[in-house]
């Protein structure tokens, strides 16, 4: 069903994270959302975990990454958390690969990916990790897919993507990964309202909704538009409560959580754009 208009959109704010970071690496798991590492104020990559209890509204502190990385991939397995590439403290790409036991609160290192990649798009099938494209340390996007056995612990190769890919968008329907990471210039008419990069996109209620990034001015947008598919036009949606750019952010359910980025610095801010109950 498509929701109908900005006021079937409303935003929640949740408690701030305790550390401020921005390319933190998101997952939700069991009512826990866990932000793992990122750049904190020093601009290096952070060590750090946190996991906010959706419940209770309440922060906790986890065992801390066994790499400090940020701009990581993160793909949950039941009950484990896999942390995969990144970026390093002297920003090159990483091939470590760890899983956060939820159960038991530690962190195991796993085999590591066959080669160094920071922004690759994983997606999971069946208990199996598909981990696509990516960025070497010759900064060339990359065309190699990789899938995951957690029962052998081990990275096989796959025939390589048509077109390589770095910070791809991904997402399974049916048997087929689809991955999404080109561009097509479309008509002035369906252009977004406000000119912006390095925002969120999601897809909420029948909308392609586009949130706060980079403008024409040197602070961050606030503005929120979304595009609806039933009436191919773009509408203004409540604005964010915290303006930033360079987000992380989280597809769960009807909310889409946008957490940390850079406002005046890197951000504590983690809230939602949600459907209105009854939408």
């Amino acid at each position: 069903m498509s929701a109908g208009g900005g006021r079937a959109f409303a935003w929640q704010v949740f408690p701030p994270m305790p550390t401020c970071r921005v390319y933190g690496t998101v997952a939700h798991q069991d009512g826990h959302l866990l932000v793992l590492g990122g750049c904190g104020r020093a601009g290096l990559p952070l060590d750090t975990a946190e996991t906010l209890d959706m419940a209770s509204h309440t922060w906790l502190a986890l065992a801390p990454l066994p790499t400090a990385r940020a701009g990581a991939a993160a793909v949950v397995l039941g009950k484990q958390v896999l942390v995969v590439g990144g970026v390093d403290e002297v920003q090159s790409p990483v091939a470590a690969v760890e899983a956060f036991l939820m159960d038991e609160g530690r962190w195991e290192r796993r085999a590591t990916l066959p080669q160094a990649a920071m922004g690759v798009a994983t997606v999971e099938r069946d208990g199996m990790v598909y981990a696509l494209g990516g960025m070497g340390p010759d900064t060339a996007p990359q065309a190699q897919v990789r899938v995951y056995e957690p029962r052998r612990d081990c990275w096989l190769s796959l025939p390589s993507m048509p077109t390589p890919c770095y910070g791809a968008s991904t997402f399974l329907h049916g048997n087929k990964i689809y991955v999404l990471g080109s561009w097509t210039k479309l008509p002035r008419s369906l252009r977004m309202r406000d000119k912006r990069a390095d925002f969120v996109v999601g897809s909420l209620g029948g909308h392609i909704v586009a949130i706060g990034g980079l403008g024409n001015q040197p602070c961050p947008l606030g503005s929120v538009e979304s595009f609806s598919l039933a009436r191919r036009r773009w509408e203004a949606l409540p604005a964010m409560p915290t303006a930033r750019c360079s987000c992380s952010s989280l597809q769960a359910g009807p909310r889409l959580f946008v957490i940390g980025g850079v406002a005046q610095g890197p951000s504590q801010a983690v809230e939602a754009l949600c459907l209105r109950d009854g939408v």
